[in-house]
């Protein structure tokens, strides 16, 4: 038999705070709170989709499409595999986003049930990957050293 490697899904995630210092979540269909982006685009032959060039390209192409807000990708924050459900790996990297549209109401997309602002203390107490939440305390901790 033939060696077949095993691939990894990379979901590629941004940590985008608006002018009040509110970190943007959505919600997703496991009832958990998530940072917004996505997969990278690998382009044709498999997809209409031009593939993306870069990590930091994804991260700011996917904060359009599921918030409407305009980032640019600064810091990679982390890595770490996400197990969303049994037998099911991912490989989530975040990034420090600065939102170039930072007054502007996030949208929701078709992709999540709901969007929502939180301050640097109410992201503890919700449902969400501790990943996440790392990631969230790296950024306001270093924006609090600044």
């Amino acid at each position: 038999m033939p060696y077949q490697p095993s691939l990894w899904p990379v979901s590629v995630k941004a940590v985008a705070l608006d002018h009040q210092a509110r970190v943007v979540l959505l919600h997703n269909e496991r009832q958990e709170w998530e940072l917004p982006g996505g997969r990278l685009e690998i382009g044709p032959p498999t997809g209409s989709n031009p593939a993306d060039r870069s990590p930091e390209e994804t991260v700011e192409r996917e904060l359009k499409e599921e918030t409407g807000w305009t980032v640019q990708a600064g810091t990679l924050l982390d890595t770490w595999v996400y197990e969303p459900v049994p037998g099911r790996r991912v490989l989530i990297v975040t990034y420090d986003c600065m939102v170039l549209t930072p007054e502007a109401t996030p949208i929701v997309s078709h992709e999540h049930s709901r969007v929502g602002l939180f301050s640097e203390h109410e992201v503890q107490g919700l449902t969400m990957p501790d990943g996440y939440k790392r990631s969230i305390a790296t950024v306001y901790a270093a924006r609090a050293a600044r």
